[in-house]
């Protein structure tokens, strides 16, 4: 197609993008004064130094000037020439430092490039359509500086942590250098919707921001943050929404919480496409609705699992309806054209764009430029916002290895339409790796005893804890029929748990109502295992998970963080949740692979598959002719592995003998020799259908019940910096960390050398030092590396000080230990039964605790409830004291 010289760019091009905008396009007539023009983009427009090609009038003052180019010149060098006709307008009343007109634009018909010359330091920048004449108004009469400078002057909600008010004044930095696309990188669960809330509030009530975007790709995250307004409270005591117009679009039951009762707020389609200064508000949407708004149903933002918006349509909004977007997890987009979608979207803005994400990749950032504020995990948990992972390494050989089967095996054979499973005699060896595993065969061994040792685990937790570790399983695919590994693994799970169908759940797209089941999954006891293939997305949060399990791999590492991000949040019924562990069914190599990847991802967008037919269309029309010719010829030889043979008879009509694989391997030359006629072939109707819809033969997955695999799990503790220690590992330190403290920490230097100062103090003392300390060494971390390498459960605190530093010392659980001191402390004495129903309230007391002190009889019940330390002071002579003392000593011996 020709390209258009400068006349045809502005009439075929130009002036059709300015009528759109509300222009009236006119010539220049010398006859009519100035101030006779109203609304109109003037053609050759007289200034000092030649014609514009456009000036932009409203009210009779000139309020922007347009330099026209041909289609195939560049905007940006040519913008000069708009910057010297606005200098050239003598007769505008306005003056920016030397500047008559303030708004610049050039463009060539498909780019435009604006530039407000208003501020000295401003910049230039892509806009993708005409301002409207109200815009322009609108533009005008706002001061950003005096307004930014105001912003600093808003005071913070009172609930705001202080990284929040960190991120909350970068942004606002960023606003007042003139930043137009900006990245906030804050981990998940530090409160990114509260932050911004709070961030939206001071911007609206300092006038930098007026109409405001939120933007989120699923209805439940557009749910979550029209309730967060909604509770946001303001220095005044107001509700946001009762303060500012919160608006949103038709929410369904299923975006709800359960007993959620809730009324939309519609945004008025006039604030869309007829925005006016005086409106004030934030409108919550989807990205696919605000897609189908701005370009119909055709380019919907498809999402398998999101119902659509069948009351959405196409509208006219123009480019300055709002001033401010935030795109809420805006590293979303696997593919290149959700990532396309998202673009177009924004891009159609002209608007300050404020992207939200945990896991920033480098397609994101690439849009937005700059990461303004960043606070990541590790950072989080070591301010005590979120908690950490442990990590078990199971080892498994069928993982790990993949299967061999010997030929005479037997093995099920699903057919992957109708789910029939039959039973099948090899007669070959057949191997298939570990990549294939649960995607072309499963092993029933495998997942059965990895299951197990997740079992064996959990009760340790159970026991430990009194609750069941809420846990949530990532299968590797849910196919359908009985080649699911998702159901494969909820069908084990019930049966090793066995605590019902009700306990162990699925939830995938597949299921009914899913974010319901995730709902039931975070606010109730039941289900206490989900299992899942990819869960992140919906946008609904578990905080009390404490198991996350890895039967399937990633070479995401968004994925990764994403799928992580489920387990790092603080306990929501359980404040004592410190932590929570991380499965790697991969002998920890899922974690090792992305040991140290964090920050900015480089991994592309997943790209989309351009259809065969609009290969052959391009080779046709000779566009990428040999990359495409290459294309198809790969394409070709793939459809010639996958058909069944009743489409080789099929494809015979058009190729010798239906032989695909020869018609491709002399594609190049068929070409190059008869190019008509082989496009000919290439381009019949019948032929293209046949290469989309050829008849395959059906697919199968077989099921291994021979092979017994091996699996083995390592505890692995990881530190405050994120280093992991295998149990020998973590004892050494831990052995180096009691010696170089003997002097440091009293309560150290009490239990190896001066037992009768022991008490409660010093016990407190030494918990604090242990669990603050680099290395993390709590009593659960501690116990659990002394029953991996000693084969020796619950070790109380005392001996593991005590062998930590003397290894000949003996390891003693707290029920072993106070027994010894009992004998210690009562042989030989007699005691009456009122005494010695005293005792054993003690004993039950130090097996908890190990120390007693003379206030634990008053505020512990086990005391206090019988009278406290008056009444047993009584029963014991007055010797109470003395003999506390002496089980203190004792227990510390």
């Amino acid at each position: 197609m020709a390209k258009l010289n400068e006349a045809e760019t502005r009439k075929r091009l130009i002036d059709p993008m300015l009528a759109a905008a509300g222009w009236n396009i006119v010539f220049y007539d010398k006859t009519k004064g100035q101030d006779n023009y109203n609304n109109c983009a003037i053609r050759e427009y007289p200034t000092d130094y030649g014609p514009a090609d456009y000036a932009l009038c409203v009210g009779g003052k000139i309020l922007g000037i347009i330099e026209a180019k041909k289609e195939e010149s560049g905007t940006q060098s040519v913008l000069t020439q708009a910057e010297r006709y606005s200098r050239g307008l003598s007769n505008n009343p306005f003056n920016f430092n030397g500047y008559k007109v303030p708004f610049l634009y050039s463009t060539n018909g498909k780019d435009i490039r604006h530039h407000d010359v208003r501020p000295a330091l401003s910049r230039s920048r892509p806009i993708f359509g005409f301002h409207t004449p109200e815009a322009l108004v609108e533009k005008l009469n706002y001061d950003s500086e005096d307004r930014s400078t105001t912003f600093f002057e808003i005071p913070d909600n009172t609930r705001m942590r202080p990284y929040q008010r960190e991120a909350c004044d970068a942004i606002g930095r960023a606003i007042v250098d003139r930043k137009r696309t900006m990245l906030v990188a804050m981990a998940t669960g530090t409160g990114k919707t509260f932050t911004i809330v709070n961030l939206i509030y001071r911007l609206i009530k300092a006038g930098v921001a007026k109409r405001v975007l939120f933007l989120v790709d699923r209805r439940a995250l557009a749910a979550q943050a029209v309730r967060a307004f909604s509770s946001f409270e303001t220095e005044q005591g107001l509700k946001f929404d009762k303060t500012y117009e919160v608006y949103s679009q038709h929410f369904q039951r299923g975006d709800l919480d359960e007993n959620e009762a809730f009324d939309s707020n519609l945004i008025p389609e006039a604030y869309l496409t007829d925005p006016k200064p005086e409106h004030s508000f934030v409108y919550v949407s989807t990205i696919q609705r605000m897609t189908i708004n701005l370009f119909g149903k055709a380019s919907d933002y498809s999402c398998s699992d999101e119902p659509e918006d069948e009351d959405a349509g196409q509208l006219d909004i123009p480019i300055h309806a709002f001033d401010l977007i935030i795109a809420d997890e805006c590293h979303r987009g696997y593919s290149a054209q959700e990532v396309s979608v998202w673009r177009d979207t924004l891009d159609h803005f002209d608007a300050i764009k404020v992207g939200l994400t945990a896991t920033p990749a480098a397609h994101t950032l690439a849009y937005f430029k700059d990461v303004v504020y960043k606070y990541g995990y590790e950072q989080a948990v070591r301010d005590g916002y979120l908690v950490d992972y442990d990590i078990v390494a199971l080892e498994s050989g069928v993982r790990m290895s993949g299967i061999f089967l010997r030929e005479g095996e037997m093995v099920g054979v699903i057919d992957s339409e109708t789910g029939q499973n039959k039973i099948d005699t090899l007669e070959d060896e057949r191997e298939f790796s570990a990549e294939k595993i649960e995607k072309e065969i499963t092993n029933i061994d495998s997942n059965k005893k990895i299951l197990q040792e997740i079992k064996r685990y959990a009760d340790e937790h159970e026991e430990r804890y009194g609750r069941f570790p809420k846990t949530l399983i990532f299968a590797v695919q849910d196919l359908a029929n009985s080649s699911s590994h998702a159901d494969q693994i909820v069908d084990q799970a019930r049966d090793i748990f066995g605590r019902g169908d009700s306990f162990v759940q699925k939830i995938t797209g597949k299921v009914d109502r899913p974010l319901q089941r995730i709902r039931e999954f975070r606010n109730r006891k039941e289900p206490g295992i989900a299992v899942t293939v990819d869960l992140l997305s919906t946008g609904v949060d578990v905080p009390d998970i404490e198991y996350i399990v890895f039967l399937r791999s990633m070479k995401s590492r968004i994925l990764f963080e994403q799928m992580i991000g489920r387990g790092t949040r603080k306990g929501e019924h359980y404040p004592d949740k410190s932590h929570f562990v991380v499965f790697d069914c991969f002998g920890g190599t899922l974690i090792d692979y992305f040991k140290g990847v964090t920050g900015v991802t480089a991994e592309p967008p997943r790209k989309e598959v351009k259809p065969i037919k609009k290969v052959i269309e391009d080779i046709w029309n000779n566009r990428d002719r040999a990359y495409n010719v290459r294309v198809l010829t790969k394409r070709l030889n793939r459809i010639d592995k996958e058909m069944s043979g009743e489409s080789r008879d099929m494809f015979s009509a058009f190729v010798e003998k239906g032989d695909l694989n020869r018609f491709a391997i002399s594609l190049e030359r068929r070409l190059s020799e008869d190019f008509t006629g082989t496009m000919g072939i290439l381009r019949n109707p019948d032929f293209l259908n046949l290469l989309e819809n050829y008849p395959r033969p059906p697919k199968t997955f077989l099921v291994d019940y021979a092979i017994r695999d091996v699996v083995s799990s390592t505890w692995i503790v990881r530190d405050a910096a994120g280093k992991e220690y295998k149990p020998d590992d973590y004892l050494s330190i831990f052995s180096d960390f009691v010696k170089e403290n003997f002097e440091k920490i009293a309560a150290i230097g009490i239990l190896l050398d001066r037992p009768q100062e022991w008490n409660t103090d010093a016990l407190g003392e030494l918990k604090e030092k242990l669990e603050s300390s680099q290395q993390r060494f709590t009593i659960e971390n501690l116990q659990r590396a002394h029953k991996e390498k000693y084969n020796k459960a619950l070790v109380d605190i005392i001996s593991m000080i005590k062998h930590a530093a003397r290894e000949e010392e003996s390891l003693l659980t707290a029920e072993e230990r106070v027994s010894l001191a009992f004998d210690r402390v009562t042989v030989g004495k007699d005691f009456t039964s009122d005494q010695r129903l005293w005792l054993d309230r003690i004993r039950s007391h130090l097996i908890a605790n190990l120390s007693i002190d003379k206030e634990d009889f008053e505020y512990i019940p086990v005391f206090s409830d019988y009278g406290g330390w008056n009444k047993a002071n009584r029963v014991f002579e007055g010797k109470l004291s003395t003999l506390i003392s002496e089980f203190n000593r004792a227990v510390a011996a």
